[in-house]
C-alpha cells in the first residue's frame, strides 16, 4: 500500500440506522458520531479557539464537541487564591484568572490572528470535611489523601468551574462576552478499599497530576462506589454546561435584543 492511500482520510459514512437494527456485522466500519451540527459549534469549526489548559482530558472532552482543533495555551498565572474561599468561589476566580489571562495575551496576536473563542477550566475536591484538595505534591502527600477521601463517610464533593470568552466585534465595553458555570459532583468512595490497594494505585501515577489524586475515568474507578452528577465534571469539563456557555458567547447581543423586541 502506497503511502499516498495510507494517509488517505477515510470517506466512509457512518452506518444507517437500519443496517444495526438488522443484526449481523455492519458493511462498514462505523469511524465514530458526526459532529454535532449547532450554529455555535458551526461558526468555530474554521476559527481559533484556545484551551488556556495543559490538561489532556479536558482537551478530549472539548473535541467530543466537534472542537478538538483547539490549540492549548494554558495559563501562567499562579493557582495560589486563598483556601479561605468557599470552593465555588476558588475554582470560579481561579477559571476567571486563566481565561482572563491568556485572552489579554491572544487578543492582540498578530501572527495568529485573535481567537474567536477561549475556555479555561478549574477543578477542585472537596473532602468529607471541608477540605480542599488540589493535586497531590508528593507520594506519601497523595497517599494520605486518598486515605482522607476514602475514610468514613466516603463522601467528598468535585467543583469544576467553567469560563468562556468570545471577543466582541461591536466597540462595547469591555470588548468581549464572558460567560461562567460551576458544577458540582457528589463521589462515594468505596469503604471496603485497602490500604494496600491506594499504595498501589498511587504508585501507578495516574492521579498525580489531578485534583483529588484520582482519575475517575480510568484506573481510579476501582476507588469509586458511586457518583451524583455528571461524571464528566470529575474528569474536569461538564459538557452541558459548558456548550450552554459557548452557545451564549456565540450569541450576538444585538440577536438578543431583536429576540426580545419580537416578544
Amino acid at each position: 500500500m502506497t503511502d499516498e492511500k495510507k494517509d488517505k482520510a477515510p470517506s466512509e459514512a457512518p452506518p444507517p440506522y437500519e443496517s444495526a437494527a438488522a443484526g449481523g456485522r455492519p458493511s462498514v466500519v462505523n469511524r465514530g458520531p458526526l459532529p454535532l451540527e449547532l450554529p455555535s459549534l458551526n461558526a468555530l469549526r474554521d476559527k481559533r479557539v484556545i484551551l488556556a489548559s495543559a490538561s489532556p482530558r479536558r482537551k478530549q472532552l472539548l473535541a467530543q464537541l466537534g472542537l478538538g482543533h483547539a490549540q492549548v495555551i494554558p495559563s501562567t498565572v499562579p493557582e495560589n487564591l486563598p483556601k479561605s474561599l468557599s470552593p465555588f468561589e476558588y475554582v470560579l476566580q481561579t477559571a476567571t484568572r486563566k481565561a482572563m489571562t491568556v485572552y489579554r495575551q491572544e487578543i492582540d496576536n498578530a501572527a495568529q490572528g485573535e481567537p474567536a473563542l477561549i475556555l479555561a477550566a478549574d477543578t477542585v475536591v472537596v473532602s468529607h470535611l471541608g477540605v480542599l484538595m488540589e493535586k497531590p505534591r508528593s507520594e506519601a502527600h497523595h497517599l494520605a489523601m486518598l486515605k482522607a477521601l476514602r475514610d468514613a463517610p466516603g463522601l467528598h464533593k468535585v467543583y469544576t468551574a467553567v469560563v468562556v470568552m468570545a471577543p466582541l466585534e461591536s466597540a462595547a465595553s469591555p470588548g468581549y462576552a464572558l460567560e461562567s458555570s460551576v458544577e458540582e459532583t457528589v463521589v462515594r468512595f468505596d469503604l471496603t478499599v485497602t490500604d494496600d490497594l491506594l499504595r498501589a494505585y498511587v504508585k501507578t501515577r495516574e492521579g498525580a497530576d489531578k485534583a483529588g489524586g484520582y482519575g475517575i475515568q480510568g484506573m481510579g474507578s476501582i476507588l469509586v462506589e458511586r457518583i451524583e452528577g455528571t461524571h464528566d465534571n470529575v474528569v474536569g469539563l461538564p459538557l452541558r454546561a459548558t456548550l450552554r456557555l459557548i452557545e451564549k458567547v456565540m450569541t450576538p447581543p444585538e440577536d438578543d435584543e431583536e429576540d426580545e423586541g419580537d416578544e
